[in-house]
């Protein structure tokens, strides 16, 4: 895997009040004084954690991420969280098109470029989730899916910006469920994501 960073990314999800993300992270700190080259390993705890876990992963190779954002700098967009508050924090990546974001709130491809495309603004990273139903996995749709979430989530994104773009497959059918993609079926579904992106970017 010539020139490609691993990076381990943990979703905390809805767990963890201040004193046990406090914990976590100064486990994890501890845990890893140092990652080898090539490897980049990032937490994204709750909002309500945000400066609970920086505080204490700043001096660890350990950077922070936010598991969703709004594409507006402000208004009246009662619980949402904008860019500059996240950068503000000390955030570097966020999730974006969270199969539980597609599967419970309604998260659409549209949503989801638009906050690409502001990610990407602010100079954050996105890391862009992309996933078919049971029901298109049944049918035997899934690359296609999957390959038309990846094409609308960079519509607009340069060449250039794509550099700063993460994407991962997280099957919606595997929510609660106890199924999980088997690694075969997984990396063939990556490689027709990076077939797709070849496709509109060389």
């Amino acid at each position: 895997m010539p020139n490609r960073t691993l990076l381990i990314a943990g979703n905390w999800k809805m767990n963890n009040d201040v004193a046990e993300a406090a914990k976590l992270a100064d486990e994890l700190a501890q845990a890893l004084p140092e990652v080898p080259a090539g490897v980049e390993v990032l937490v994204c705890p709750p909002t309500i954690d945000f400066t609970t876990v920086h505080d204490r992963i700043q001096a660890a190779p350990i950077a922070l991420g936010a598991q969703n954002v709004y594409w507006e700098a402000k208004g009246a967009f009662t619980g949402e969280c904008n860019c500059a508050s996240l950068k503000e924090l000390g955030v570097e990546y966020v999730i974006l098109g969270h199969s539980e974001r597609r599967q419970y709130f309604g998260e659409t491809d549209e949503t989801v470029n638009k906050k690409v495309c502001k990610v990407l603004a602010e100079g954050l990273k996105p890391i862009i989730c992309v996933g078919e139903k049971l029901s298109e996995k049944q049918m035997g749709i899934t690359e296609e899916i999957v390959c038309l979430q990846t094409k609308a989530a960079l519509h607009g994104v340069s060449r250039t910006q794509l550099d700063e773009v993460v994407i991962a497959y997280e099957p919606i059918w595997a929510i609660g469920t106890g199924m999980t993609a088997t690694p075969e079926d997984a990396n063939q579904t990556i490689r027709a994501i990076r077939n797709a992106i070849r496709g509109v970017y060389g």
